[in-house]
């Protein structure tokens, strides 16, 4: 039976001889600008110490790496060997059928592309180090704060507008307000686009770190605004924050997460965009008793994003991305914090076998159309074209309408019930995502929406319910909020970098989060336009069936990814790397 040791750029390849200790190998390394050396060696399993000798005539000495096992019917051979400066990471063993000796006597295998017709053997279950999950909780809560920001400039023009036009002087003018709205979604399309490129170059903390400085002054410069083009200015650079945010949050989390909980800390993504509209919506509270109170809300902004600097300075690297710039050492290191040096070799493996046979340069924007990546990135495209053509927006704009024919007054208990029915919800789905599986709690949540469309859209027209149709209303928001934040809210977010292939991964998920801002902006430039062209309920109605639409599309494209590494998730939906 012929065997194959290979570690980055080096293969090793040998026979095993079944009834006997020892496997005799030839090291083949191509190293740039010179042509293949190749070493001849062998391995005496006999030795305790497990010598790597060379039988070449060059000057090798013996060597030894970290530790690698091939198990066969016959026997189990298992060696303990420590690095060499002719490898760069933990080896990945894999056995070719020749002979006597067959595929059949490996006990776990997958195809791999960079040896014909090898499968590659992981460790045996019991020698695989557990990670140590809670060391990675501080740094998705600094990550968080970008998404707690993504939240509360969303949500804190809501509260404020009707102040800031007075002190600005724009109460008649609503176009200019609607620029001071409009203008952060603009930006943040920017952004979203921005944040892919940049996360590429400088890598993710860095990207972090770039992005506090519009978040930073884009809201001094809306706190400290005597006209209207600087708040808009403002508004714009505060927009290209969030768009980055938007981006490399998600990214930054689905990459340093343990596979294990990677779902629940990647909904806690959608959790904090919520809390910081929570946090828009409290910071409002003052308004009525301090008019000039709106400057307050825009200033304090400041604050998280300076300590989302500050925190990514502290913060590791993402060991995928150092892995792909070919910084080893660093990657390990960013592993052991992580996830604890029990897993060191294990992520490494994964890491290793993500990568042979792809050792490309990151994708250009182009690439991301061609017929060998466009299938899985029009996957995120349409999934966050569909979260906002359902009618998320649309449903929190007119939440307070509804609310109104309900009897229900109060602005602020009308966004505070949409804004506690978000965060409850996204708490479940987080608890859920890595139980039921991504696919499944997209399916449930587009076809509850589809159900809360339906009922709004009934409770506006059909006679027979108008004794109840103020309640009928409120019901049925609160029923599509909560549909919505089980899954087609924070889902997308989480399933998009897991989905995509390294090399792509960045500028997947900002090409997906652009069309995200784009059809956002669309539906708040044009929703009030078609409700008075059409009627609330037939566009209600239109929403009902665009998410019956997403439900057909998602169990016809999309994969589950629950339970599996992003490396596996890679070589299932891209078989050629």
């Amino acid at each position: 039976m012929q065997a194959a040791v290979m570690y980055g750029g080096v293969v090793v390849k040998g026979s095993v001889n079944s009834n006997s200790t020892s496997l005799a190998v030839c090291f083949s390394r191509a190293q740039k600008g010179r042509k293949q050396k190749q070493l001849s060696s062998s391995i005496d399993f006999s030795n305790a110490n497990c010598q790597l000798l060379s039988s070449s005539s060059s000057s090798c000495m013996p060597h030894r790496t970290s530790c690698f096992g091939l198990r066969l019917d016959s026997f189990s051979m298992g060696t303990e060997l420590t690095r060499s400066s002719l490898f760069r990471s933990r080896p990945i063993v894999k056995a070719l059928a020749s002979g006597g000796g067959g595929v059949g006597d490996v006990e776990e295998g997958r195809p791999i592309k960079s040896v014909e017709d090898a499968n590659y053997v992981v460790l045996p279950q019991q020698q695989q180090g557990k990670a140590s999950t809670g060391t990675v909780f501080p740094f998705v809560g600094v990550a968080c704060l970008g998404a707690t920001l993504f939240g509360y400039h969303l949500g804190v023009v809501n509260g404020s507008l009707e102040y800031l036009a007075k002190d600005l002087g724009i109460v008649e003018n609503t176009a200019l307000q609607g620029w001071i709205v409009s203008t952060l979604l603009a930006g943040a399309t920017v952004g979203s686009f921005t944040g892919g490129t940049l996360a590429d170059k400088f890598g993710r903390t860095r990207t972090f770190q770039l992005d506090a400085i519009p978040l930073t002054i884009g809201a001094l410069l809306c706190a400290t605004a005597q006209s209207v083009q600087t708040m808009i200015i403002g508004r714009l650079l505060a927009g290209i924050g969030i768009g980055i945010s938007s981006a490399i949050v998600p990214l930054y989390i689905s990459e340093i997460s343990p596979t294990e909980i990677r779902g629940a800390l990647g909904s806690i993504n959608q959790l904090f965009i919520c809390i910081g509209i929570l946090l828009a919506l409290v910071a409002g509270l003052p308004l009525a008793g301090n008019p000039i109170w709106w400057r307050t809300m825009f200033g304090i902004s400041a604050v998280p994003a300076v300590l989302l600097a500050l925190g990514m300075a502290f913060s590791p690297e993402s060991p995928r991305w150092l892995f792909q710039q070919g910084k080893f050492s660093e990657a390990e290191k960013s592993i052991k914090t992580l996830n604890g040096k029990e897993r060191v070799a294990d992520v490494m493996t994964d890491l290793t076998v993500g990568s042979q046979g792809s050792a490309e340069p990151e994708a250009g924007w182009f690439d991301l159309f061609s017929s060998r990546y466009w299938k899985v990135v029009s996957v995120g495209v349409a999934l966050f074209f569909f979260q906002q053509m359902a009618g998320i927006n649309a449903v929190v704009y007119y939440s307070t309408a509804v609310f109104r024919s309900a009897g229900i007054a109060s602005d602020v208990a009308a966004s505070a019930l949409v804004g506690a029915s978000n965060v409850f919800g996204t708490t479940i789905a987080s608890s859920l995502m890595d139980r039921q599986g991504r696919k499944s709690l997209l399916i449930t949540s587009f076809f509850g929406m589809a159900a809360s469309m339906l009922l709004l859209s009934l409770s506006f027209t059909w006679k027979a319910l108008a004794p109840y149709s103020g309640t009928l209303a409120v019901l049925g928001t609160v029923c599509y909020v909560l549909s919505f934040s089980l899954g087609a809210g924070p889902v997308p977010a989480l399933l998009l970098p897991e989905i995509f292939a390294s090399r792509i991964r960045a500028k997947a998920v900002a090409l997906s989060l652009g069309m995200h801002w784009a059809a956002n902006f669309v539906i708040g430039l044009y929703f009030l336009s078609f409700v008075n062209r059409f009627g609330i309920s037939s566009v209600y109605l239109g929403f009902s069936g665009i998410c019956l639409s997403a439900v057909v599309y998602i169990a016809a494209n999309v994969v589950e990814t629950k339970g599996r590494s992003l490396e596996e998730i890679e070589r299932a939906l891209n078989p050629t790397i």
